[in-house]
């Protein structure tokens, strides 16, 4: 059973922020997406050896703290997570996120270059904050929140994360998160979603980046996030065949080897 696979790493607590942990080795810190948790990286958490891995469930999401704020900025969870990480006294990280994970870690990693090592982003979500129609994208997703609400967005959105190929247990994972987002801390996300420019963020961060998207991700597609992998100075860009918006819970396999290969024990 999912739920009890899940179960078995039992979330943390630090002054407001709470996490999942496995393992030992270099510190990887999972950053998930908009519609996600902690919980979405279960099988890195279940199979990745040979690293600390730190999954966060970011601010308004499973039992972590909401921000102060009503319409939150990119800065605003960096600022978040780099309190975080200074509770785990940990200052040379690598950071591999998914989706709106991706904004908020180069968020991070332009404030704070010096503590993280390199990143891989995963169908980065590249925020809202250049387009010209950003507000009716931004009141679109508030839209759909509150004719929704968790449950439905659950059945209606979660199927369009994954390809269709996926495994079922992937839909099932997405499907699990996504009916526990708390409507609050969503609410706050899409405000950072809106203001993000992913691409300004990344012209601060001269480390090794690997940007990674699905062929299938209908999400985030493939030429967006070309278009980020050049944006920061030192980035490679890796296509992922017949992969949707989370590859990290389509195919676990293929994404731990790609971190074994990124990021040395």
């Amino acid at each position: 059973m999912l739920d009890e696979r899940i179960a078995r790493f039992a979330p943390r607590q630090s002054k407001g922020i709470s996490y999942r942990e496995a393992g030992a080795g270099p510190a990887l810190v999972l950053l998930h997406g908009i519609g996600s948790s902690s919980a979405s990286w279960l099988f890195q958490l279940e199979s990745l050896a040979g690293y600390r891995l730190i999954a966060w469930d970011a601010p308004g999401y499973g039992a972590s703290a909401f921000l102060a704020m009503a319409e939150p900025q990119p800065a605003d969870y960096a600022q978040a997570l780099h309190e975080f990480l200074e509770r785990l006294l940990l200052k040379d990280v690598v950071l591999v996120g998914n989706s709106l994970g991706c904004l908020m870690a180069s968020a991070y990693a332009a404030a704070h270059p010096e503590r993280v090592r390199s990143m891989l982003l995963l169908g980065p979500a590249g925020g809202y904050g250049a387009l010209a129609d950003r507000a009716a994208k931004l009141a679109e997703r508030l839209r759909q929140l509150e004719e929704l609400g968790p449950e439905g967005l659950a059945e209606q959105r979660s199927p369009t994360l994954v390809a269709k190929s996926s495994p079922p247990i992937a839909l099932e994972l997405v499907r699990w998160s996504q009916r526990r987002i708390r409507p609050q801390g969503y609410r706050q996300a899409v405000h950072c979603l809106a203001q993000g420019q992913l691409a300004v963020d990344a012209r601060r961060y001269a480390k090794k980046v690997l940007v990674a998207c699905g062929t299938e991700d209908v999400i985030t597609p493939e030429a967006g996030c070309k278009a980020i992998a050049r944006a920061f100075p030192r980035a490679e860009y890796r296509s992922l065949s017949g992969i949707g918006h989370a590859p990290h819970v389509e195919a676990p396999k293929l994404v731990n080897e790609m971190i074994a290969a990124f990021v040395p024990r």
